[in-house]
């Protein structure tokens, strides 16, 4: 097999396979069917490989042709987007934060972290929402530049990573109007009665409101249980049960959703860390989400 190969070949060979013949792929490109012909030809000469067999009125793609159009898809899709890297390269310069949203943390309560980066300047932000384990090995790869989590990292010897408490805000219970006068009547002994909702387990707090039905002595009439926090707010919204939140988020509550908070989780708060790979954050927006630490109560 010859050791040159021409990308220009290549080329050709893509379009007639994209197009199915050389009639086309010459009207297309403009030229001689001749002349396709023997661009392709010449591809295959280089390869030691026949690429293309006849079709009926077209051609179809031989196995190797199959392996060189696979490559061939690859190298000019990425060449369309060339224009589009350039455009990027020489224009204003963004400024790249990959932030990992852990499953547990309230989707509302992100929004209100991530206040002191969202007015960057060129903000080029990239949120992946994963479970925690996974979200903490990426981070360690250095695939993310943060996680904001409702738990610190556990302690690992082998994961390098760093947790920065953000903040903390007490939990209180919401409901929808049709569900509001019973649920305050005899509040928080009611909850045994009204329909609650409540996060999943992959929600550190999930514990810390069973401790606290277990000391009142309340056995919650629990009628969903959401590993999603935004479907908990939506269901709970719509009435379906009564819901726990962080007060945190209480203003966007009622005045987004028309829920109403019915009374104190007494005792009980959500937590907001950071975690990072670094012990010396060195990415300025990372420093931006961890200075000051904002302490809600």
């Amino acid at each position: 097999m010859s050791t040159t190969f021409n990308y220009r070949h290549l080329y050709y060979f893509w379009v007639v396979a994209k197009e199915g013949g050389m009639a086309k792929a010459a009207d297309k490109l403009d030229m001689a069917v001749q002349t396709v012909s023997t661009q392709v030809r010449e591809l295959e000469k280089s390869l030691g490989y026949e690429l293309l067999k006849p079709a009926g009125r077209g051609v179809a793609l031989t196995d190797a042709g199959r392996a060189v159009m696979q490559q061939a898809e690859l190298i000019f899709q990425l060449g369309e987007k060339l224009p589009d890297v350039i455009r990027n390269a020489v224009g204003a310069p963004s400024v790249r934060l990959a932030v990992g949203i852990s499953e547990g943390l309230a989707k509302l309560a992100v929004r209100q972290l991530m206040q002191p980066v969202m007015h960057t300047p060129h903000l080029r932000l990239i949120c992946q929402e994963d479970e925690f384990e996974d979200l903490l090995g990426d981070l360690a790869l250095h695939r993310l530049d943060v996680v904001l989590a409702d738990r610190p990292a556990p302690g690992n010897p082998n994961l390098k990573v760093y947790s920065h408490l953000l903040g903390s805000s007490n939990l209180s219970w919401y409901a929808a109007p049709a569900l509001l006068a019973a649920a305050r009547k005899g509040f928080p002994q009611s909850l045994a009665t009204v329909p609650v909702l409540l996060p999943t387990s992959h929600a550190a707090v999930r514990q810390r409101v069973d401790h606290w039905f277990e000391r009142l002595g309340i056995t919650p009439n629990i009628v969903g249980e959401f590993e999603d926090s935004a479907l908990l707010k939506t269901f709970g919204a719509a009435g379906m049960g009564v819901f726990p939140a962080a007060e945190l988020v209480q203003s966007q509550l009622t005045s987004q959703d028309h829920v109403k908070r019915v009374g104190d989780c007494e005792g009980v708060a959500e937590h907001f860390f950071a975690i990072a790979a670094q012990k010396k954050i060195s990415h300025p927006l990372v420093l931006k989400l961890l200075q000051p630490a904002r302490h809600q109560t």
